[in-house]
């Protein structure tokens, strides 16, 4: 009864318009008292969450993302990339994709690619007659990379939560967001083709294309420092956090020379405001999770799966479907810490490997994303593009039907997950 209270109140607050943290949070603590147990139980399982090195990596991984965008490494970028392919046709698109697959090598979040690149994109591809439907689109599409490829501030909390290698998940995946930026590039490729969309009308001389490959050297060598540390074994996801920020303060100080005092101390303010909104959600999600396990919900819920089917194919699409509804009401953090204790143990007996499934379950709730109500990259698309919500939600539609192909292959093609991580770590 203490889970099924819980989970009402959840509903009943989120129904009144509270914000989907609190609801948990405050949804669990309601229960604990109506049930007279000690509220000081609340402080301590949001305290006993939040503490793990692990976490120490989200806050870092924020803060080197906003430094790159302060020293203007993302324009640098995007500007390189727009060199070598935004020629042909619908070029603009590609570049979009392979900036933020770039991109996603230091910032770890969607809506934080988004923020640093979708302005620049959606101005770009205007400028050179690109509809509005196709641009907002791709741009919401091509975010999803950001917490499939390392580092991925969703993959290091699914560790967490699993209690799995944190290092062995981001490994993972790398292959998958490969595959993904494969998919998003032929749709590009096929609407380019139907639609007669633009190619770049951007000209540079020999000595301006060296220019700016010097200019993006260091945007494009920061993945390779980050997952080549990983690879090799010199540090772990929360060293690789650090080691991105030397390296963010270093190429904005001596490189760029563009990171000011100011800038600085405002990608420490982004830095504490967006890890104070990510520590909240892991907080009262793990008080709400902790609420489910007293009456045993994960294992009853393990035994229910298990008794649907032992087939591992049959489970992960039994998941899939159930994460692909969750992702469209539930916010990414705070759904991975729900439902991770309970999908994680029936799949696991049923031979999924964990780490295959963490890429599963991280890129369904991507996707939502994309979906309404809660989709929070249509809203972040809407504001950076000025377009109605209603607009940018149709427009996301086929990119949705782009990301389910690459779930799909994802989710069957267990190798692609698992391959890399045990070929490195055995």
């Amino acid at each position: 009864m203490l889970s099924l209270t819980a989970i009402t109140l959840f509903f009943a607050l989120l129904l009144m318009g509270t914000p989907v943290a609190t609801a948990l949070g405050l949804g669990s603590a309601l229960a604990l008292w109506w049930f007279d147990m000690p509220l000081a139980v609340v402080a301590q399982r949001i305290v006993n969450a939040l503490d793990s090195t692990s976490l120490l990596a989200v806050p870092m991984f924020i803060l080197a993302a906003a430094l790159f965008s302060a020293t203007g490494l993302t324009a640098q970028l995007f500007d390189f990339i727009r060199m070598i392919i935004g020629r042909i046709r619908g070029g603009l698109g590609h570049v979009t994709v392979l900036t933020h697959l770039v991109f996603s090598g230091v910032s770890g979040a969607a809506l934080a690619d988004i923020g640093a690149l979708g302005r620049i994109q959606i101005d770009m591809m205007r400028g050179q007659g690109y509809n509005d439907r196709f641009s907002a689109g791709i741009c919401m599409a091509a975010a999803t990379l950001g917490p499939i490829f390392p580092p991925s501030i969703p993959l290091v909390i699914f560790a967490m939560a699993a209690e799995i290698s944190p290092v062995k998940v981001l490994i993972a995946g790398i292959i998958p967001s490969l595959i993904i930026a494969a998919f998003l590039m032929g749709m590009v490729a096929w609407v380019a083709r139907r639609a007669g969309l633009p190619r770049d009308t951007l000209r540079v001389s020999r000595a301006e294309f060296v220019r700016k490959a010097w200019f993006a050297m260091p945007a494009l060598l920061a993945p390779v420092v980050l997952i080549g540390g990983i690879l090799i074994g010199w540090f772990g996801e929360t060293e690789a956090a650090a080691v991105t920020v030397v390296y963010a303060i270093a190429a904005g100080v001596f490189f760029y020379r563009a990171l000011t005092w100011r800038g600085f101390v405002d990608a420490l303010r982004e830095t504490v405001r967006s890890t104070a909104g990510v520590m909240f959600i892991v907080g009262a999600a793990a008080l709400f999770a902790w609420v489910l396990t007293i009456d045993q919900v994960p294992t009853r819920a393990a035994g229910l799966l298990l008794g649907l089917s032992n087939d591992p194919w049959v489970l992960l699409v039994i998941v899939n479907l159930l994460l692909l509804v969750v992702g469209m009401i539930l916010e990414t953090i705070a759904a991975i810490l729900i439902l991770t204790p309970i999908i994680v143990p029936a799949l696991a007996s049923a031979g999924v490997d964990p780490v295959h499934l963490s890429i599963v379950v991280v890129l369904n709730l991507m996707i939502g994303l994309l979906t309404p109500p809660v989709g929070m990259s249509l809203y972040m698309v809407s504001s950076v593009a000025g377009m109605p919500v209603e607009k940018v939600i149709s427009a996301a539609v086929p990119w949705i039907v782009c990301l389910l192909l690459s779930l799909a292959a994802v989710t069957f093609w267990p190798a692609a997950s698992t391959w890399l991580p045990s070929l490195i770590l055995n």
